[in-house]
């Protein structure tokens, strides 16, 4: 018993060495990191976006994103989730399927309409 405590406690000691150097250097990641992201936004797996390199071509291209959603409520809606609008769209839903946190979904909304 007391060798199973032990042993407890190491793995703790250990998972602590590794998980804390990640809290503490973590840095917060602004829109446009978590939309190029190809393992989170992934914008430019689909979308041209400035700045964007070896962008998609199967979206539309991101610009005069304020002109074309003047309510950036509409526009976080479409990425929280397009099916709603389009039930064929081929954008995944970032929301629905939280592939992305609602902060995150926020970050990338206000860095898509700033486009």
């Amino acid at each position: 018993m007391k060798k199973t405590i032990s042993s407890i406690s190491a793995v703790a000691a250990l998972a602590a060495l590794f998980v804390m150097p990640l809290e503490a250097g973590a840095k917060e990641m602004t829109g446009k990191e978590i939309a190029f992201d190809r393992k989170l936004g992934n914008c430019l797996a689909c979308h041209i976006v400035s700045d964007g390199g070896q962008p998609g071509n199967i979206a539309p291209p991101l610009i005069a994103m304020k002109a074309r959603f003047p309510d950036k409520a509409a526009l976080r809606a479409q990425i929280w989730d397009a099916t709603v609008k389009n039930p064929n769209s081929m954008m995944p839903p970032f929301g629905r399927h939280k592939a992305l946190t609602e902060g995150q979904i926020d970050k990338v909304t206000d860095f898509i309409h700033s486009l």
